[in-house]
């Protein structure tokens, strides 16, 4: 259950890779991340939010988070993956400590995706030491995500972090590796759908490491009680949901369920159910020629008015203005 309520929340907020850069280096080097605010518009148009990673295809290099809290550089090895959820600043470098002036133009997608990925040699002018392919994950963060917010500031996986992991890994190695000239029609777009593959295995992996005394939503979704009334929500998202009801669905008191779910959460569930119904009626109305009455129903309002109101005290925004 857990991994159909993942599959629906990342649907429901969009998330799609690209394979970006192809980068060969040569000592020294240094490329220096900008913020994704500054660039996700530019990465995909109409884009909420960026998130970078890099796959190291061969060779080693550092990596560090360089804004905010400290954040001690990192070693990446041959067949590691790094995630930055949150698209904060950073640097990737033959060693650490390193920084360098952002490029900021070298991220405007091109009219013809084909040309993707960028090739790009930096560097020194000796042997290279390390090669990457380093791309993005552009998802929505309005009007709700809650994927997001329980995503630490760093991920890696690596080869043996699991079976799944290291098929999806091999493949995705095997076609970064073939010459563009040598590739099939379609490789590039099935780099990008790795890509995700490769993501969603990160964040499995962290929801397994969690300890039971995390919080959010990615320990509500493994906790039995908690996980079992998200199933529910998300199964029949525009029922008309009451406390009891739920409740006895997941086979616990109302106030078991409420104080697990806000526990861990942070809210109750009716009003975890409202933000899951915003979202959903975000993405609808921004599909061509989607009717406000009729989104609203879809995700349980029988009148338009009380959908209307629903949305703007949520988003900021009434539907008519959010689907402009």
């Amino acid at each position: 259950m857990a991994a159909d309520v993942l599959s629906e929340v990342l649907s429901a907020v969009r998330l799609t890779g690209s394979v970006f850069f192809d980068v060969t280096t040569a000592p020294p080097w240094v490329a220096e991340a900008p913020p994704s605010a500054q660039i996700a518009d530019a990465i995909k148009p109409g884009a909420q939010h960026a998130i970078e990673y890099h796959v190291i295809t061969r060779g080693s290099c550092w990596i560090s988070i360089v804004d905010g809290a400290p954040f001690e550089p990192v070693q990446l090895q041959e067949g590691d993956i790094a995630v930055i959820p949150h698209g904060e600043p950073h640097v990737v470098s033959s060693a650490p400590r390193m920084r360098a002036e952002p490029d900021l133009a070298s991220h405007r997608r091109p009219p013809d995706e084909s040309d993707l990925p960028f090739k790009l040699r930096t560097g020194g002018g000796g042997a290279t030491d390390a090669h990457l392919m380093c791309g993005f994950f552009t998802c929505d963060v309005r009007p709700f995500n809650p994927l997001l917010d329980a995503l630490p500031r760093f991920m890696r996986i690596g080869r043996g972090t699991s079976a799944a992991t290291d098929a999806l890994l091999e493949h995705f190695l095997h076609l970064a590796s073939i010459d563009n000239a040598d590739k099939r029609a379609g490789a590039q777009s099935v780099l990008n759908k790795l890509s995700e593959l490769l993501f969603i295995e990160a964040i499995r992996t962290y929801m397994d490491q969690l300890s039971s005394a995390n919080t959010g939503w990615l320990s509500g979704l493994r906790d039995p009680l908690v996980g079992r009334a998200l199933a529910l929500l998300h199964a029949r998202p525009a029922r008309a949901w009451t406390l009891d009801e739920l409740a006895g669905n997941c086979g616990a008191s109302r106030s078991a369920l409420v104080g697990r779910f806000t526990q861990l959460m942070g809210y109750p569930p009716i009003h975890y159910l409202t933000r899951w119904r915003m979202q959903l009626a975000a993405r609808r109305l921004t599909e061509r020629g989607a009717k406000v009455a009729a989104v609203a129903q879809e995700v349980g309002y029988d009148s338009e008015a009380a959908f209307s109101r629903a949305f703007k005290k949520f988003s900021g925004q009434s539907p008519s203005e959010w689907r402009s």
